[in-house]
């Protein structure tokens, strides 16, 4: 049984689902970080919200942890790198506060026009000044609309409905996408010289950390509104403070903050100019309970069906794996396991070669396959589909993948090739009907082998009598030969034999092997 902890508050319904799908949860809401540390070595699965930063000191005492489950959209608050270093997936739930974030931009950005919070806390103080707070139309004017996202899209929905005109800057949306919104699409510079207003829809990252700041302000109109309901940071607060000081911003709404809780006092957040709210753009019934059952349904269709939706870094997992690729993520993962024992140099560059459609429709997947078995003999620790690429990275391995079109052959065929010094440096297997593994190629040699847990592969002088030696020191260690496979070029040349095996390879038998005249580049292959 697998075992969750839950650190924020989270609806019950999330609860009520993970329980009746057998897992065993632990709701632990408010726990700090040393708490955390010494008790999450005890769970599988980690469920947070925004409260709970999850750190690498965290992530590094996790060792049964599998899943850190966000429910929510952003992931600043989890130290993504480190989870996938460890192989532990990330997941969110994209969507699901879409609507109630961008309802509430929407509230900001009217609130922000018409100067409502200041009018009504004059009011209320008994306050009656018509006067005072003069506001600002948002028909014909032009909103800026940075990520096109889910949220974003929503936003400019709603800006339109308003008779605003909407430029977007987005680099992953295309034109026709735009003309479907009524988007005008913009590079940042355009986008940031003609709007009068600039709201922000985008994740923090390196890129987007301080997008908004003071040479930006001076490329922007003079007046400019911001709003900010994405992520704190991506804002500089220190530049948009002295912006609002010079009068060359307006005003700006603010639901996010570099730091959460802010530190007080705040001259930002106390400038008469500056709306602000406490990170409550998700904040709503509906967004509340949307996500709660999202996560858990997303955790229940992981473990029980092996579909993973909403991962932030294990990409080859996104796709439904079905029956038909199966076989072949199976093929890749030995043909990264037999290439690491047969190829004596070292590895730099790694060329995956994918011939036929269904392989290349997979090649991600199959590529983190093969690395999977091929660093499980190189490194210690776990590797996973999660954090195979990054080990490989780490190790001074670049993997490049290449769409060939269809083998003479066969219809579908993967092949790893290296350039360095080294032998063996090539190899190629495909799959035999729905299941039959086979490795069809290696180096020159044509060879139909069934890969098996234990294998002699060794190169030797095609004569008579080189594979009765082999037999007899195998024989005489009590070694049963389970099934045989044979290459060559030409009658009498060069030959590679490869030798399947009932039990493991002694060291002492392979030496004796190895002293076989004729006989050349021994490798003991264990799968």
């Amino acid at each position: 049984m697998k075992k969750i902890l839950i650190t924020d508050p989270i609806e019950k319904t999330c609860i009520d689902i993970l329980e009746q799908s057998n897992f065993q949860v632990d709701y632990r809401p408010g726990l700090k970080e040393d708490e955390i540390v010494g008790i999450v070595s005890d769970y599988n699965i980690l469920i947070v919200r925004s409260g709970t930063k999850v750190t690498k000191k965290i992530i590094d005492n996790s060792t049964s942890l599998e899943l850190i489950a966000r429910a929510g959209a952003g992931v600043d608050n989890i130290d993504v790198n480190a989870a996938t270093h460890r192989g532990i997936i990330v997941m969110n739930t994209p969507g699901g506060n879409t609507l109630s974030t961008a309802e509430h931009t929407m509230a900001l950005l009217l609130s922000m026009c018409r100067n409502i919070p200041r009018a009504n806390n004059d009011l209320k103080s008994g306050i009656w000044d018509r006067k005072k707070y003069l506001g600002t139309e948002l028909f014909g004017k032009k909103i800026g609309i940075i990520g096109l996202g889910k949220i974003g899209k929503e936003v400019a929905i709603r800006c339109k409905a308003f008779g605003m005109e909407v430029l977007g800057y987005d680099p992953m949306i295309t034109q026709d996408t735009a003309q479907k919104l009524d988007v005008k699409l913009v590079s940042l510079e355009e986008l940031f010289k003609h709007s009068d207003i600039i709201t922000v829809h985008v994740p923090l990252s390196s890129e987007t950390k301080n997008l908004i700041n003071k040479s930006i302000f001076d490329k922007c109109k003079y007046g400019v509104k911001i709003i900010n309901c994405a992520r704190g940071g991506i804002v500089n607060e220190i530049d948009l403070l002295e912006a609002l000081n010079e009068g060359k911003v307006s005003s700006a709404a603010l639901d996010v903050f570099e730091v959460e809780p802010p530190i007080f006092p705040n001259d930002l957040i106390s400038h008469p100019n500056v709306i602000v709210t406490p990170h409550i753009g998700a904040s709503t019934k509906e967004a509340q309970e949307k996500v709660a059952i999202q996560i858990a349904n997303q955790i229940v269709e992981f473990y029980k069906n092996g579909i993973l939706i909403g991962a932030v870094n294990a990409f080859s997992l996104e796709k439904n794996i079905t029956d038909e690729i199966r076989p072949f993520i199976e093929l890749a993962t030995t043909l990264g396991k037999f290439f690491s024992q047969i190829h004596s140099g070292n590895v730099n560059v790694i060329k995956l070669k994918y011939f036929g459609s269904l392989l290349h429709k997979y090649r991600e997947t199959l590529t983190a396959a093969f690395l999977i078995g091929f660093l499980s003999k190189k490194i210690t620790g776990s590797v996973n589909f999660v954090n195979a690429q990054i080990l490989a990275e780490e190790t001074g391995i670049r993997v490049v993948e290449s769409i060939e079109g269809e083998h003479i052959t066969y219809k579908n065929l993967m092949t790893i090739e290296v350039d360095d010094k080294g032998y063996f440096n090539l190899l190629s297997g495909t799959v035999y009907g729905t299941k039959e593994l086979r490795i069809v190629q290696i180096n020159e040699f044509s060879m139909d082998i069934h890969p098996s847990n234990y294998m002699l592969l060794y190169e030797n002088v095609d004569r008579p009598g080189m594979l009765a030696a082999v037999g007899n020191i195998l024989a005489k260690n009590d070694i049963n030969i389970a099934g045989l496979s044979l290459g060559r070029t030409k009658i009498g040349e060069k030959a590679l034999t490869l030798i399947n095996l009932d039990s493991k390879l002694a060291t002492q038998v392979i030496d004796e092997i190895k002293m076989i005249n004729g006989i050349g580049n021994v490798f003991n292959i264990e799968m």
